[in-house]
């Protein structure tokens, strides 16, 4: 089993060809991204890289149930692209901004 919570670390695309293991991570990773609904998600807590929010709040700003938005939470932090911490009854979510910055520098195709 591939751990994609671990920080990323690969050289860009362009660099040359990737290995069959970064390219499986970078691919969990960029699956974890390819819904709507957690892009607008990750957009909401991007917005502000201090911002933490709810499950509910998230539920209630995307308009899914707190369920779905749970499942959601799970696949995003399971990249390694989100954060939580329990206070009370309540999991606080925020962006991983260096996992996010990461991912940025792989993609990119420019030093």
């Amino acid at each position: 089993m591939i751990d994609v919570s671990a920080p990323i670390c690969c050289a860009p695309l362009a660099a040359g060809p990737m290995s069959t293991e970064n390219a499986v991570e970078l691919a969990l990773r960029l699956k974890a991204l390819a819904d709507p609904t957690r892009i607008r998600m990750m957009s909401l807590l991007m917005t502000d890289p201090t911002r933490e929010m709810t499950a509910s709040d998230l539920a209630c700003a995307v308009g899914v149930s707190g369920g779905t938005a749970t499942h959601h939470l799970n696949q995003l932090r399971g990249a390694g692209l989100v954060t939580s911490q329990r206070r009370g009854v309540n999991n606080f979510y925020r962006a991983e901004p260096v996992n996010l910055e990461a991912l940025r520098g792989v993609l990119n195709t420019c030093c």
